[in-house]
């Protein structure tokens, strides 16, 4: 088989584009992003992006899908090596605390942010959105229920709120690490969902008694 060596180059350079555009629009909202924005910032000519997106609305909706890659990538694949049940659960917490951590965003979480700014402003942009966390939320749902299904979570658990817990203290520590002690709210965001999975788990003994 053939391989189109300019289509490769092709697609790393559009997936870098979307990359730097994620960053801008953490730092200074997807509204406002723009082909003449990201142009500017990557000190490239507008008319060479026009080639990929031909509207701003296009960027930004392409944007969006690059940042639920990186979503997959750094968060939920590693997640998904641990074993299925409690342990799961708490490492995509895990994956998604140090993925904050790390600084690769700048401006915080992509999807905190975004979940914010678009609460008002219907359209595409708002739609896609809402489409990706409707995901987000049923996949956390469904990792609840695989640990009911194990065994190591009782029975009566209730997937719907245990998920929307583990995702608040997620969202919350995405939003208070841009304003006070990072470390601190971090450490606090994780020891939670840890500390609350060992109590409804009846083996808590599958989890560690506490995080470094």
């Amino acid at each position: 088989m053939t391989v189109d060596g300019r289509r490769v180059r092709g697609e790393r350079t559009r997936t870098a584009v979307l990359d730097a555009a994620v960053v801008l629009a953490t730092e200074a909202g997807l509204h406002g992003l723009s082909l003449g924005q990201l142009a500017d910032a990557l000190d490239v000519s507008k008319s060479g992006l026009f080639a990929h997106w031909r509207s701003k609305e296009a960027l930004q909706l392409a944007t969006v899908d690059r940042a639920v890659e990186q979503w997959q990538e750094r968060i939920v694949d590693p997640a998904l090596r641990a074993p299925r049940g409690v342990r799961r659960l708490l490492a995509l917490h895990e994956a998604r605390i140090s993925f904050y951590a790390t600084g690769t965003l700048p401006g915080g979480c992509f999807f905190a942010n975004t979940q914010f700014e678009y609460n008002a402003r219907p359209g595409p942009v708002r739609d896609r959105l809402a489409e990706v966390f409707a995901r987000w939320t049923a996949f956390l749902e469904r990792l609840v229920t695989e640990a009911v299904d194990a065994g190591e979570l009782p029975t009566d658990t209730d997937a719907t709120r245990l998920a929307y817990e583990i995702d608040a203290l997620g969202i919350a520590a995405a939003m208070r690490s841009r304003l006070l002690d990072p470390e601190t709210t971090y450490a606090h965001a994780r020891h939670t969902v840890l500390t609350r999975l060992r109590t409804l788990c009846p083996d808590p003994t599958l989890l560690p008694e506490g995080l470094r």
